[in-house]
């Protein structure tokens, strides 16, 4: 559902994101692991048409976000930090407003909104503006604008960022959920433990290159560790180092 091939993305003389390379199956959670700053952002922004790689290829579901990039926002939910909600709008509207723009029909946006408020917790304040949510409830509703379409594919960048332990927990479940019924998920994290109790696979990412994947497993046994934290501190490390 999500292939990445030779992705690369400069900013003048600095690469951002090196020749990546990856897939993400359907029913599948893959976590794109890595510090602040390694190219996670990036190439997600670039998975999802808004920006253009330097060369390379991403595609989701087999279309192109440059050359399909309608095919591809239908097919995706995208969550990033740096999309805010409408002040103005409550949560119902912004829910209403995004399904709408994905076609679909106004029944079944009724039901998925009441469905997607019992399921994410949105009841309490779906019919209150954006503008006067704390910042818990506002990616509560970032994330519901993300599966409000019912896409297939889902990249959502560090989604659980502003959340208590409870709520996150409560998010990561729902992705599991998700991925369990057939959704691609690609999730990019800074935090093992997150990572570590959803992931199916997991890619290591710094300075804009996989460094490894696979299971934890897999990864602990790649860099002789004893730990997921442990395995990826000896890779970048290593990538320090060379």
């Amino acid at each position: 559902m999500i292939r990445l091939e030779e992705l690369t993305r400069d900013y003048g003389d600095l690469r951002a994101v090196d020749r990546l390379n990856l897939t993400v199956e359907a029913g599948e959670v893959y976590g794109l692991l890595g510090p602040n700053g390694a190219g996670k952002t990036t190439t997600l922004r670039m998975l999802a048409g808004l920006l253009t790689p330097s060369f390379g290829t991403a595609s989701v579901g087999g279309a192109s976000p440059i050359d399909e990039p309608m095919v591809v926002k239908t097919r995706l939910g995208y969550l990033t930090g740096d999309t805010a909600l409408y002040g103005r709008l409550t949560p119902r509207e912004t829910l209403r407003f995004f399904a709408r723009l994905n076609g679909r029909e106004a029944d079944w946006i009724e039901a998925r909104i009441e469905a997607m408020a019992e399921e994410l917790g949105l009841t309490e304040f779906l019919d209150k503006r954006c503008e006067k949510l704390s910042s818990g409830q506002k990616q509560r509703t970032a994330i519901a604008r993300a599966l409000a379409h019912d896409p297939a594919v889902l990249v959502l960048d560090e989604p659980t960022a502003t959340l208590d332990v409870v709520s996150a927990q409560f998010i990561l479940d729902r992705l599991t959920r998700e991925a369990a019924d057939g959704k691609a998920v690609l999730l990019s994290t800074h935090h093992m433990a997150e990572a570590e109790l959803v992931c199916d696979r997991i890619g290591v990412i710094h300075r804009g290159r996989l460094l490894a994947e696979g299971t934890v497993a897999q990864l602990c046994e790649h860099a002789g560790a004893q730990s997921l934290t442990q395995a990826f501190l000896t890779l970048v490390n290593q990538e320090e180092a060379a």
